[in-house]
C-alpha cells in the first residue's frame, strides 16, 4: 500500500494521506508520518498560553490510555492565534514536560492556518466534510490507521471526554 500511496503521490502531485508527510520534530528530527502506520492517531494543535492548555493534561491522560492499543496523539504548536505559543521549540518542549509531563510526539511549533500554514495542515483543512480551518489552540484531527482522516473536534472537546475516548476507541486497530 504504501507503494501504491507513494506511486499516487507522485502521479497526481498531491498528498493522498497524513503519511505521505515529514514533519521536523521538537528536536529538530525529521520523521516521516509514515512510521505512525497502522496506528489510531490524534493531530492536535497546541499552545502553552491559551484557555485550552490544561488539555494538555487530558492529552497526556489519553495517550496514556490507549498507547498500548495502538494510538498516539501528534501535537503541533502554533502560535497562529493570539500570540499563545510565543516560544522557542527548547521553551515549548521544557514547558510541557515539566508542567505536564508529557510523553507523546512533540513537533517543531508551524502555522496551521493561512497561507503560511505547514503543508501537513493545508491537507488537513482542505480535505473534504472535515470540519474545515482550524479555528483556535487545540483543534483535533482523528486519523485512522489506514492514514484516513475521519473526525475534526473543536478546541472545546475534552480529550478524556466520554465521547472523545468513543471515537478513540472505534480507531483503534483490530487485535
Amino acid at each position: 500500500m504504501l507503494t501504491t500511496t507513494l506511486l499516487a503521490l507522485t502521479l497526481t502531485g498531491a498528498p493522498m494521506s497524513v503519511y505521505d508527510f515529514s514533519m521536523k520534530t521538537i528536536d529538530g528530527k525529521d520523521v516521516s508520518l509514515s512510521a505512525y502506520k497502522g496506528k489510531a492517531l490524534m493531530i492536535v494543535n497546541t499552545a502553552s498560553q491559551c484557555g485550552y492548555t490544561p488539555q494538555y493534561k487530558g492529552l497526556e491522560a489519553l495517550y496514556q490510555q490507549y498507547k498500548d492499543k495502538g494510538f498516539t496523539i501528534l501535537a503541533f504548536p502554533s502560535n497562529d492565534f493570539g500570540g499563545q505559543e510565543p516560544g522557542s521549540n527548547e521553551e515549548i518542549k521544557k514547558f510541557c514536560e515539566l508542567k505536564f509531563k508529557t510523553s507523546f510526539p512533540l513537533f517543531a511549533k508551524i502555522a496551521v492556518k493561512g497561507d503560511a500554514a505547514d503543508p501537513l495542515y493545508k491537507y488537513l483543512t482542505g480535505l473534504k466534510d472535515n470540519g474545515g480551518e482550524v479555528k483556535w489552540n487545540f483543534n483535533k484531527f482523528l486519523v485512522s490507521t489506514d492514514g484516513a482522516v475521519v473526525a475534526h473536534l473543536p478546541s472545546g472537546a475534552e480529550p478524556t471526554s466520554d465521547e472523545v475516548k468513543k471515537q478513540v476507541e472505534a480507531l483503534l486497530p483490530k487485535k
